[in-house]
């Protein structure tokens, strides 16, 4: 459907950039493009979208404020080492190449 919608507005743009009808066919698409956008069911749509928009743009704050606070509390918590943490080599010595 995505698809459909994508190929009328893209021929409805290339039709009004490449006409050679000149201002009085475009004034007339221009007319015509603005009565559909004024329809109820666009409308309803276009309502929908913004909605979502808004609904979208509030939880990200919420997510990387929640984001920040996990990795302060795993940052500030005390871990104990486990045995099979590495050691690392005292300084100036290196492993012999074998």
């Amino acid at each position: 459907m995505r698809g459909k919608i994508g190929l009328v507005v893209g021929l409805g743009v290339g039709y009004v950039l490449g006409t050679r009808a000149g201002r009085q066919r475009y004034e007339q698409i221009k007319a015509q493009a603005q009565k559909v956008w004024e329809t109820e069911p666009v409308q309803k749509q276009v309502t929908k979208a913004k909605d979502f928009a808004a609904s979208a743009a509030m939880a990200v704050p919420r997510a990387a404020w929640n984001g920040i606070a996990k990795v302060v509390a795993s940052a500030t918590q005390a871990k104990p080492q486990s045995a099979t943490a590495p050691v690392a080599a005292p300084a100036g010595e290196t492993k012999a190449a074998g």
